[in-house]
């Protein structure tokens, strides 16, 4: 049996930890299941070959969020990814208004479905996100107001909406 030390067990729990925020933010940006869990394996890889030594866990979250998003960055730009359509996916949830929710999330471009993502879903500050994304604050007020914006229309001009 290998021998198992503090660190590996140390990554291990953050991988239990921030195994569902790193595969819904990678689902929210590729729209496809598939996709989502290639890019969770490549983040968790990558993590786990780190050598890189974390200031506390909120650093080891930002560095998971930030490198789930250059993940899916970098799958986008794939050559055979340019030339492929994605399967779309039927997520079922508990109720129809979180679904319509879901769906109009999943039509926004890719850099506001991020901002939203993070936001809602993370519980994320507009400092914490502008921090992992590498943005300037007021860019992210800037995106979260142009998506919701945007989600307004597609959701039939509703402001009541859960996310």
């Amino acid at each position: 049996m290998p021998k198992t030390d503090c660190a590996d067990v140390f990554k291990h729990e953050i991988i239990r930890k921030y195994f569902d925020t790193v595969y819904r933010l990678a689902l929210s940006r590729t729209n496809n299941k598939d996709w989502a869990e290639d890019v969770l394996q490549d983040v968790f890889l990558k993590y786990i070959e780190s050598n890189k030594v974390f200031q506390d866990e909120e650093h080891i979250k930002a560095w998971l969020i930030t490198v789930t998003v250059n993940c899916t960055k970098r799958l986008f730009r794939a050559p055979w990814n340019v030339r492929h359509v994605p399967i779309t996916e039927d997520i079922v949830f508990e109720t129809p208004e979180r679904n319509d929710v879901y769906s109009a999330v999943a039509k926004l471009p890719a850099k506001y479905r991020t901002v939203i993502h993070l936001f809602y879903y993370e519980d994320m500050s507009i400092k914490q996100i502008a921090q992992c994304l590498g943005m300037k604050e007021n860019t992210v007020k800037s995106n979260l107001h142009r998506a919701r914006s945007m989600l307004k229309p597609l959701l039939g001009g509703r402001e009541d909406y859960e996310f």
